[in-house]
């Protein structure tokens, strides 16, 4: 696996599961990343430290997910000039708690966001990705053949 380019955090262990979608993509894509768990409100000098130091130890793209006031990807994304992406876990309303807290940041403080639960977690790792493909061509082609296997899928779809 490539030098850790990604870290993929959550506000609970319970979080793990859905999480975990992200971090089977990113093996698959043979792409670095370290896994964390840290609450933005029971260890929040801790995120904070932990989101102050990414940009110095090389990572590239934050991947985020909390449930219920979802307020770790903001946080994060307030202390490091990195790109967050933050995934609403599902929680008390079917995880729309979730999805208004990550989305509703303000001006400055961008969160990119992604769908609701695992779908979510899956695309918060093609979205790192194609970041990432920016500037990295083995990346850019390997998302470029995941592509092309997923149209050469449809296109052999019968019904």
């Amino acid at each position: 696996m490539d030098d850790m380019q990604i870290v993929i955090m959550m506000g609970s262990k319970s979080d793990f599961p859905t999480m975990e979608e992200t971090s089977k993509i990113l093996k698959d894509f043979d792409v670095g990343y370290e896994m964390k768990v840290l609450s933005a409100h029971r260890t929040p000098k801790e995120t904070v430290e932990y989101a102050e130091s990414l940009k110095g130890r090389g990572v590239k793209v934050v991947i985020c997910g909390a449930g219920g006031s979802a307020a770790l990807a903001g946080v994060v994304a307030a202390h490091t000039p990195l790109p967050v992406i933050g995934i609403p876990i599902e929680s008390v309303v079917n995880g729309m708690d979730s999805l208004l807290s990550t989305v509703q940041m303000p001006p400055g403080v961008p969160v990119g966001a992604v769908a609701i639960g695992k779908a979510g977690a899956k695309n918060a790792a093609f979205l790192a990705l194609r970041i990432l493909a920016l500037a990295d061509e083995a990346i850019a082609g390997k998302v470029d053949e995941f592509k092309e296997e997923q149209r050469k899928k449809i296109l052999q779809t019968e019904v």
